[in-house]
């Protein structure tokens, strides 16, 4: 313990107190760097937040050299400031590099601008969910079909990118599908990682489509290492979902003058005089909104969207 405190104590009382305060001010450059610092330590997160921060504290530690060579003529205040304002630079050029890395095709720049910017994603992130798609967008002519019902197997997740999709079900139309929407939310949503499915509809181009497609096992897996990217593809997913279900929700009818709610588990309607009211039939299946309903009238006859 006697040691310990002789240690504190010639920690302590080393160097004599100041008896004496100096009466001019340090120089002007002495009360920049203090300056920079200040409004350096302000800088937000992410790359740019990283540029702003990293070039402020560098100018910061350069005035202090500066000031350290010039005014106190200190070699080791100079020394360690100096080394402070390289670290400083070395890490200004890598995030540098880093933002000029970070490029993109014109229609992945257009869809982080119009899909996944709006939600705050950085582009660190959307870059992994492009890589997990191979940063490739493919074509689908007119039609041409994406899907066939009962004969293409439910083995990705793709968005529509251009262009227009139509879904029929038996040769019935029962909505389309447009930019920014994904082609197979609800097949996705369907089924669980393990279990495999074909599709239930057909999904044929109206036009020159293009789409980015993400293989299932490998989404799986970006979600396995990337909770916040699992999280935002369910929302955009069931924020799909609830679209294709209010798109059907307009177009399906039921008899004469009933009108069908895709929400309920049964037919809701407004009882009409002359016709005795609709018994309950059928309950939608989990994650199919796409079937058709029995006993619904043919959905082709309804006009697009």
């Amino acid at each position: 313990m006697g040691e310990n405190a002789s240690f504190w104590e010639s920690l302590i009382y080393a160097h004599p107190t100041c008896a004496t305060w100096k009466q001019e001010a340090e120089g002007s450059i002495y009360h920049l760097a203090s300056i920079l610092f200040v409004v350096g330590f302000m800088g937000g997160s992410g790359f740019f937040g990283l540029l702003y921060v990293f070039s402020l504290l560098g100018l910061g530690f350069l005035c202090s050299s500066v000031w350290a060579w010039l005014d106190v003529c200190a070699a080791d205040i100079f020394s360690w400031n100096f080394i402070l304002f390289a670290i400083c630079f070395v890490q200004f050029i890598y995030v540098t590099y880093q933002v000029r890395s970070v490029s993109f095709d014109r229609e992945f720049q257009e869809l982080y601008s119009a899909l996944f910017q709006p939600l705050g994603i950085s582009l660190t992130v959307y870059r992994k969910i492009v890589l997990c798609c191979d940063a490739e967008v493919v074509t689908l002519e007119k039609e041409h079909c994406y899907a066939m019902q009962g004969k293409t197997p439910i083995d990705k997740l793709s968005l529509l990118v251009s262009g227009r999709i139509r879904v029929t079900v038996d040769g019935e139309f029962l909505h389309y599908i447009f930019p920014l929407q994904f082609l197979d939310s609800p097949e996705w949503d369907s089924l669980r990682p393990t279990e495999e499915g074909l599709f239930q509809v057909t999904l044929t181009a109206e036009t020159d489509c293009r789409y980015v497609a993400w293989r299932r096992k490998k989404l799986y897996l970006l979600f396995a290492k990337h909770r916040f990217i699992s999280r935002l593809f369910s929302i955009l997913i069931g924020s799909d979902i609830a679209e294709k279900l209010y798109a059907l929700n307009d177009r399906v009818h039921v008899g004469k003058g009933f009108r069908y709610d895709i929400r309920l588990p049964n037919f809701y309607h407004v009882s009409l005089p002359e016709t005795p009211p609709v018994q309950p039939s059928h309950h939608l299946q989990r994650g199919s909104p796409r079937r058709k309903p029995t006993g619904v009238t043919n959905c082709s006859s309804f006009s697009a969207q």
